[in-house]
């Protein structure tokens, strides 16, 4: 599947470099969740931002049609989910950025706050997978 992953990872970079090039806007997910939703009111133009949203599930929807359905694991407690996408949901805000935006966007123009970013998430997810694997927990 690597042959998959580095199209994925080309992709994801064109669709960057497009709305950067194209909007001269950064393609973050949370910032564009938080226009699209009105959370913020500053950024990408809001119809923009929602079709970049809207854009996420059906591109999903779309190589599903194409390549079949797409594997996935999630915790069985809503509980576990709804921390989880607290915590994430603050630590977006916190750093001003998610993972596409500081991930993708930032370190890809050298920004350091971006790197900084990323090598904390990078960080805590290696951390929080590590001890999750010496504790036992399984999906």
């Amino acid at each position: 599947m690597p042959g998959q992953g580095l199209l994925g990872g080309i992709m994801i970079g064109l669709a960057a470099a497009g709305m950067l090039l194209g909007a001269g806007r950064i393609a973050g997910v949370s910032g564009m969740a938080a226009r699209a939703s009105g959370i913020s009111g500053k950024g990408t133009p809001r119809i923009i931002a929602v079709a970049f949203v809207i854009g996420l599930p059906l591109g999903t929807l779309l190589v599903a049609a194409v390549a079949g359905p797409v594997e996935t694991r999630f915790p069985s407690s809503i509980l576990t989910l709804l921390v989880g996408g607290f915590v994430v949901g603050v630590g977006t805000r916190m750093s001003s950025g998610c993972t596409s935006g500081h991930g993708v966007c930032g370190v890809s123009r050298l920004s350091p706050r971006s790197l900084a970013a990323t090598a904390t998430f990078m960080l805590a997810g290696i951390v929080t997978v590590t001890a999750m694997n010496a504790w036992g927990v399984t999906w």
